[in-house]
């Protein structure tokens, strides 16, 4: 009986294979990959941050005291000169004024000399005592006073010199100066908000741009550790991308970091100056800069095609283990340098990553290897569906 049974499942397996006409197909040969071998390399930093341009000096020119504005000396737009006369007000009674001052001082000179003279025959007299010592001390007293007149009235003058001399107004520094706010016949006084016309030195202008804590840390870590180097210590060149897109060309320096972060954004600001000769450079424009950070001497790059995702949003790469068989890494990649990555850790010298055919390549499966960029092996699935 049990032999029977087994002729019976022989038959039926014979059958079976007749019915399909062909044995399962075999497994698929394994995938043909490309791979880089990894060296270090000097890598330049850069960073792009946006910024403002502000002038390197800016004053508003007001008035100092009130009058009517006779004359605007000045072109809008022009450059003037620090000390140059921008407008005349009116100075009729500011004239009159140091008149009515130095007549008030000559009237003060006058009584103190006649004051000291009194004062002198009293103390001769009350030393004969030909009067009292109480009018020779009054008398003395008058004396004192009449020469505190006279500094009072020398100070009344001075302020009466320098108010008319303000009916002049000049400018406070050199630089180009803006639209006049106010015309002749304007009415102006000491104090008031609105400036008369505002002056940006612009020969040189300040960049302050928006960096965020983290980086400027990081920054500063690689810095201090020698895994990355400047030039200067305490500037760094800075590329400017104006709103056209085009690049300014002269380089400026980086000058200064603030020294506290904004609570809101967690970010600082920090400063470049730039040459502005030419006028190009407006202040208020926003713009973008390159900040050429240093040299990062033992640097690592991996093409982009290298690094992918994995669910947890970490950088991977696929390495090329012993034997052939595909290695997960997880890395960390500092920023895109062209169409690479600059990888900080994960990676090594010497470790070949996988960049060309990873479609359907998955951790721990054998595969054939060949140099990116090179042909693949003979009787790779890559060469058989090129053939």
């Amino acid at each position: 009986m049990a032999d029977h049974h087994l002729r019976s499942l022989a038959i039926a397996a014979t059958f079976t294979l007749c019915a399909c006409g062909k044995a399962p197909p075999p497994p698929p040969p394994p995938a043909a990959v490309g791979y880089i071998v990894l060296k270090t390399e000097p890598v330049t930093l850069t960073e792009e941050l946006p910024g403002r341009i502000s002038a390197l000096e800016t004053s508003d020119v007001r008035p100092q005291i009130t009058g009517v504005i006779r004359q605007r000396l000045f072109q809008e737009g022009a450059t003037v000169h620090a000390g140059q006369v921008l407008y005349v007000i009116e100075d009729s009674s500011y004239r009159a004024a140091v008149l009515n001052a130095r007549g008030q001082l000559a009237t003060a000179e006058a009584t103190i000399r006649s004051t000291a003279l009194q004062a002198d025959r009293y103390r001769q007299l009350a030393a004969a005592n030909a009067i009292s010592k109480q009018e020779a001390d009054n008398a003395e007293a008058s004396a004192a006073q009449a020469r505190a007149q006279v500094i009072s009235a020398r100070g009344t003058l001075q302020s009466a010199l320098v108010n008319l001399g303000y009916t002049r107004v000049r400018a406070p520094i050199s630089g180009r100066i803006g639209r006049s706010l106010f015309t002749p016949g304007a009415l102006v006084s000491a104090g008031q908000s609105s400036a008369l016309a505002t002056i940006q030195r612009t020969d040189q202008v300040y960049v302050d741009l928006s960096q965020s804590a983290a980086q400027l840390l990081d920054l500063k870590t690689d810095l201090s550790n020698g895994s990355m180097h400047r030039n200067g210590k305490d500037s760094a060149p800075v590329q400017l991308v104006l709103p056209n897109g085009q690049t300014y060309p002269t380089e400026g320096k980086l000058r200064f970091a603030e020294v506290t972060v904004d609570p809101n954004t967690g970010s600082v600001i920090v400063r470049a100056t730039f040459d502005n000769h030419d006028g190009m450079l407006l202040p208020g424009l926003s713009v973008r800069a390159r900040i050429i950070e240093g040299v990062q001497p033992q640097g690592i790059l991996v093409p982009q095609a290298g690094i992918a995702r994995n669910e947890r949003g970490e950088a991977t790469a696929l390495v090329l283990g012993p034997d052939n068989v595909v290695q997960p890494r997880v890395v960390t990649t500092r920023q895109t340098i062209g169409d690479k990555w600059l990888v900080s850790a994960g990676l090594k010298p010497g470790d070949k990553v996988l960049v060309e055919g990873l479609v359907g390549v998955m951790p721990g499966i054998k595969v054939v290897p060949h140099l990116a960029g090179t042909t693949p092996p003979v009787g790779s699935p890559a060469m058989q569906g090129h053939s």
